[in-house]
């Protein structure tokens, strides 16, 4: 049976994806008091690309929960030096870091393990080099951009009271609310881009199963992070441009262009609300030799 193009560990992937919010906060700014992320001078909303990936990581836990191979690495209460120290458990190695002879000599074997445990070190590489039981570091093949809204994006802040008091002394003063704040986006599409690299693939050990998993991943996963901060999230498109070869046959930026995304009445000049004042259009004709385009979402 042959391995579906966006599946295959052994090519290169050039892929773009679209999400929107509506009535929501895709991405808080804790330097900002936790508004949504914005270009300063641009007015455009951002999302980070380590909110993507969070959000893939909760979802791969889920699709993959108790299977060997798609632990989580960066896991919320759980500190990345014990994470380490599993490794040279499972490995019988001795962990000295002032041992730099015996150090230099484990992590090889430690960052082998730990590509073949973690799901996330294995596709978006890790920084594991610190304990007295380092790791090592990995490049990882599939690496995210920020993603940024297409228009302009408006910060909305709502102020909210609550019936009840966090203080018992304040109830026992009287005080009968307690007042708080809420930022939304009333409308915001976005783009993101995402890059994977066969030759680094190669050597972290990405299977076809990892690829599938991922993927899966990229389109559930708004359906598993609902919170009222966040409104509705939606991915609009996800659109995975692959390339006959490890190395690329066209240069990544050009295959990106092809997916234009337009506003339906910008002579109306109104506010944009929904995904319906956008209209999405792929060129698929002619796309560079050596290259094709799977549609997953869109």
């Amino acid at each position: 049976m042959t391995t579906p193009a966006h599946l295959d560990p052994a090519r290169k992937h050039d892929f773009v994806f679209l999400f929107d919010v509506c009535d929501g906060n895709p991405n808080g700014d804790p330097d900002a008091g936790g508004a949504p992320r914005t270009d300063p001078d641009t007015g455009h909303g951002l999302v980070t690309d380590v909110a993507i990936k969070r959000k893939i990581r909760n979802t791969i836990a889920l699709l993959k929960d108790g299977e060997p191979g798609y632990d989580i690495y960066v896991e919320a209460g759980v500190s990345l030096n014990s994470q380490h120290e599993r490794a040279y458990t499972a490995l019988g190695l001795q962990g000295d870091k002032t041992d730099k002879k015996q150090t230099a000599g484990n992590q090889p074997r430690a960052r082998d393990w730990m590509c073949e445990t973690f799901f996330d070190v294995r596709m978006f590489g890790a920084v594991m080099s610190t304990g007295d039981k380092p790791a090592g570091r990995v490049q990882g093949p599939l690496q995210l951009t920020f993603s940024r809204s297409l228009h302009r994006v408006l910060d909305q802040e709502h102020g909210i009271t609550r019936i009840t008091q966090t203080r018992t002394a304040d109830t026992e003063q009287g005080e009968t609310t307690e007042m708080g704040a809420k930022h939304t986006v009333p409308y915001g599409l976005y783009r993101g881009f995402g890059h994977f690299s066969a030759p680094l693939a190669g050597r972290t050990g990405v299977t076809s199963a990892d690829l599938e998993a991922f993927w899966r991943a990229m389109t559930m996963m708004f359906e598993h992070d609902r919170a009222a901060s966040r409104g509705e999230m939606a991915l609009r498109g996800l659109y995975v441009f692959t390339h006959d070869d490890a190395f690329g046959k066209a240069p990544a930026h050009t295959l990106f262009d092809r997916l234009n995304v337009t506003w339906t009445d910008p002579e109306h000049g109104g506010p944009i609300r929904s995904f319906g004042n956008y209209k999405v259009a792929v060129d698929e004709a002619g796309l560079p030799d050596g290259t094709s385009l799977t549609t997953l979402v869109g």
